[in-house]
């Protein structure tokens, strides 16, 4: 689902414009890049958590030139589904 599908069903189920719902959905998405940014995860009860993951440092091979390589230690982005959403996608 796109983020247009999304705007398009919200409208839909609320009445609400699609420039209006598209500002709103936009400004969520906006908000929790934001915070998740900063260091501070974004916890929706009932629906999951985007948190900051850390990577530790490793070596990597490049097998065709046979070379290694060391990719340095980073943090990621991640979305940690509820346990109430796993269970209702089973």
């Amino acid at each position: 689902m796109t983020k247009a599908e999304i705007v398009n069903e919200v409208a839909k189920a609320t009445g609400i414009e699609k420039a209006t719902v598209q500002t709103v959905v936009e400004g969520f998405m906006e908000s929790v890049k934001d915070s998740v940014c900063k260091g501070n995860p974004v916890y929706l009860r009932g629906f999951g958590s985007f948190i900051i993951k850390h990577r530790a440092q490793k070596t990597a091979r490049n097998i065709t030139k046979q070379t290694t390589l060391t990719i340095p230690a980073h943090d990621i982005p991640a979305f940690k589904p509820a346990k109430t959403f796993v269970n209702s996608v089973k």
